[in-house]
């Protein structure tokens, strides 16, 4: 299902984006052109919040059969788990690995196509960008598509299944516990709990769905971020007021005595309320942070003036100042939803913050849909005018990616700690409480490896972008040396070979990255048991959240600050080759680095919670205990 929503997404942004470039030059009017863009990208977000939940459906039919056998049994070799908890994740495991390809594999392949364009090509010939004279250009224009359309989707389709299916499962682990302890948890009020997270995800598409043609009925508008930002408040909007009717609804009848529900059947539908709410909020400080209309990226812009080495620190101070607000939204948002719903509140916050998905994914997706549309214009020399309104559509695109990346990074977070929530419920005695005691050495040492692992895998990712762009700028070059004519546009560049070097450079550099995300929990929960395991989690979350979105923030204000040098006329000027080069370095961290992070967390609280039962039992810590 995520392979079919990268796939069908990519499709039509590729059909969209030339028809972007055509409805600016024939109406020359930005609104026209705007709601071609988003309705290129509403398919990839429908796409994304349908068929994961098709493919939810789907698993609860085949497996149905599992539903009445709530409650753990051992298998052949003497593993205990719950049939129907181990689909479910395998079923997210399958998000999951798609998502890794896509996001690992397509940022490799963007960045170092479109490192390797703009080093050679605006600053060593000083050609325009996208001009069709640069042999990097139609892999750069490909690589757009495969990380910002297929790689994102892929992305919050794995967050939200991961939202899902571990609150369906923290419910299965409850009800088991809650009876164990002889306390009321009916079979009726059970039924509807773990049936009420793909209620709620389905209100939520049809809400976006209701958002998306209010924005594309309505009467031409001249300010697209406007228009995208009521189409996002429209859609959240909704769901919130539509998921309180059904949740009263759903629960009306029912006792919640013995549960840690402080306000009843409401605990839930708040714990979500309060998901959306901080989505919202980290949406909007991550555009505080990356618009040229706000203060930050302008100093960044202003700061150019003296050069690409103050460009650089500049953005790294902005970058790491904007870690601070999200994180805290975050904190404080997890701490109300436990107080509020206890741990199913933890996991029903990550599904209010992704049941409106759809809209998020379609503002985001119509990001690189403009920017493909940008290109197109300078390719096909359409003329100032079009450049103009493509130029206006991606500089909003480049500020919804980096909302979409802090919504990412966000939605992340809520995920791996409800999915951690779940792996600890894996092993966890029934009657028992869980807990993570940090002054648990194990633990500890566990947290402390953790925190290091996103920053070698952030690493190994930059490493990769920077052998692949090497090639790219050597071929570039190359090219511009050995073929007569191409500076002056009466020869051809040879755009396949470069296509061909960031294939390949994807495909090879990405291995050794996304193996580390499967293999490792499984080799330290192998030899070190379940409780390093839990630290490990615990680690990599809190630094991995930290790091996502400094690179986000920092790479789209980089970014950002150069489109704003472009607005006001200087461009080829000495400050606007120096945020080129600060576009160049927050390249591979806010295209790259940052949204991998988001899976790296993820696909190892997954992975832990499917095989966490096995290691539970048989590790090497154990057994050298038993031994001496």
């Amino acid at each position: 299902m995520s392979g079919a929503a990268g796939f069908f997404g990519m499709k039509m942004a590729t059909y969209a984006n030339v028809r972007v470039t055509n409805m600016a030059r024939t109406s020359n009017h930005i609104g026209k052109t705007l709601k071609v863009a988003l309705r290129g990208g509403s398919v990839m977000g429908i796409c994304v919040s349908s068929f994961a939940l098709i493919g939810l459906i789907i698993v609860f039919y085949l497996f149905k059969f599992q539903i009445p056998q709530m409650y753990s049994v051992p298998n052949w070799c003497g593993i205990s788990f719950v049939p129907f908890s181990m689909t479910l994740s395998s079923y997210a495991l399958g998000c999951s690995i798609i998502a890794m390809f896509n996001r690992v594999g397509g940022g490799i392949y963007t960045k170092a196509a479109d490192m390797g364009a703009d080093l050679v090509g605006k600053t060593e010939e000083n050609i325009p960008e996208d001009d069709p004279r640069n042999p990097a250009v139609i892999a750069d224009c490909v690589g757009d598509n495969v990380g910002d359309t297929a790689g994102l989707g892929s992305d919050l389709l794995e967050s939200y299944m991961g939202a899902i299916v571990s609150s369906i499962i923290i419910c299965i682990h409850n009800f088991i516990s809650y009876n164990a302890r002889g306390l009321e948890f009916s079979e009726s009020l059970f039924e509807k709990l773990y049936i009420y997270p793909i209620i709620f995800a389905g209100i939520g598409l049809l809400s976006c769905v209701i958002g998306l043609i209010y924005i594309l009925s309505k009467k031409d508008g001249t300010d697209p971020h406007k228009e995208l930002n009521k189409a996002t408040w429209i859609s959240a909007g909704l769901t919130a007021l539509l998921t309180f009717v059904a949740t009263n609804f759903l629960f009306s009848n029912l006792s919640f005595e013995d549960l840690p529900f402080r306000f009843g059947c409401l605990s839930l539908w708040e714990s979500s309320l309060l998901g959306i709410i901080s989505g919202i909020f980290i949406g909007i400080i991550s555009e505080y942070y990356t618009s040229y209309d706000y203060n930050p990226t302008r100093k960044i812009a202003n700061s150019a003036k003296e050069g690409p080495a103050i460009v650089i620190t500049q953005g790294l101070s902005v970058g790491m100042i904007s870690t601070m607000l999200p994180i805290t939204i975050l904190g404080f948002a997890l701490m109300l939803a436990y107080f509020i719903c206890g741990s199913l509140g933890l996991s029903m916050a990550a599904v209010g913050m992704l049941s409106f998905v759809t809209i998020t994914v379609s503002v985001d997706t119509y990001g690189p849909i403009s920017d493909n549309a940008g290109g197109i214009a300078e390719m096909a020399k359409l003329g100032d005018n079009v450049r103009a309104i493509t130029d206006k559509l991606d500089a909003v695109g480049n500020t919804t990616a980096a909302i979409g990346k802090g919504f990412a990074i966000g939605s992340a977070v809520f995920a791996s700690v409800s999915l951690m929530v779940s792996y600890l419920y894996s092993f966890v005695p029934i009657t028992s409480d869980i807990t993570l005691d940090l002054m648990n050495p194990i633990i500890l040492a566990g947290t402390l490896i953790g925190a290091a692992t996103p920053f070698f895998f952030s690493g190994l990712l930059i490493e990769a972008v920077s052998k692949s762009a090497r090639k790219m700028v050597d071929e570039v070059r190359r090219q511009f040396r050995e073929i007569f004519g191409l500076r002056e546009g009466t020869a051809n560049p040879e755009n396949e070979r470069c296509i061909k070097i960031a294939t390949n450079g994807a495909l090879s550099e990405m291995k050794l990255p996304a193996s580390i995300s499967i293999v490792f929990p499984a080799i330290c929960g192998f030899i070190m048991g379940t409780n390093f395991v839990g630290g490990v989690l615990m680690g990599s979350t809190i630094s991995s959240s930290l790091l996502a979105i400094f690179c986000g923030n920092s790479g789209g204000a980089w970014d950002n600050s150069k489109k704003y040098i472009e607005s006001l006329g200087r461009k080829g000027s000495f400050e606007h080759l120096a945020a080129v080069v600060g576009d160049t370095v927050g390249d591979p961290l806010k295209d790259t680095v940052g949204p991998s992070l988001d899976i790296l967390i993820k696909i190892m609280s997954t992975v832990s919670l499917i095989i966490g039962s096995i290691f539970s039992k048989y590790n090497l810590l154990d057994l050298l205990t038993n031994i001496f």
